[in-house]
């Protein structure tokens, strides 16, 4: 069964559409934050405007984990690295060689972000094509195979 968004969920996914879902449905809630710090990380809260890469890690578990329950954190961590994989490469339109570079999905995330007038809806459009894109490549190769 899917992850259903809320915005104060303890529940955490960790499938990157799963992620990306979620992600989309936080950024169209709390808005899009664009500006000289874009703001992700340690000290994210779910209420307040993000970038696309920020929703990526609050749905991924920051800022939204509690003692009340358990986490697979390496699982949910997985999650988001193919998340941040699936959503970077869509954007970009090629595959990106982390093994090259170990930031290459995050700098072609930040770098669609920070594009001016960039808004939540399109940052949200564009996780919900990257899901929809994997999981018509997934149905290829399995139907090939």
């Amino acid at each position: 069964m899917p992850i259903r968004y809320c915005p104060d969920s303890i529940v955490v996914p960790s499938d990157p559409a799963e992620i990306l879902e979620w992600a989309a449905s936080h950024i169209e809630h709390v808005g899009i934050h664009q500006g000289t710090h874009l703001f992700n990380g340690a000290g994210r809260t779910v209420t307040l405007a993000c970038w696309p890469r920020g929703a990526i890690r609050v749905a991924a578990g920051d800022g939204r984990f509690t003692s009340r329950r358990r986490y697979d954190h390496a699982a949910i961590r997985r999650g988001e690295a193919e998340a941040l994989r699936l959503f970077a490469e869509h954007l970009t339109g090629q595959p990106i060689d982390a093994h090259e570079d170990p930031y290459a999905h995050r700098r072609a995330i930040d770098e669609w972000s920070a594009a001016p007038g960039r808004t939540a809806h399109e940052a949200a459009e564009q996780m919900r094509a990257a899901v929809r894109e994997a999981q018509s490549t997934a149905d290829r190769a399995e139907f090939l195979f």
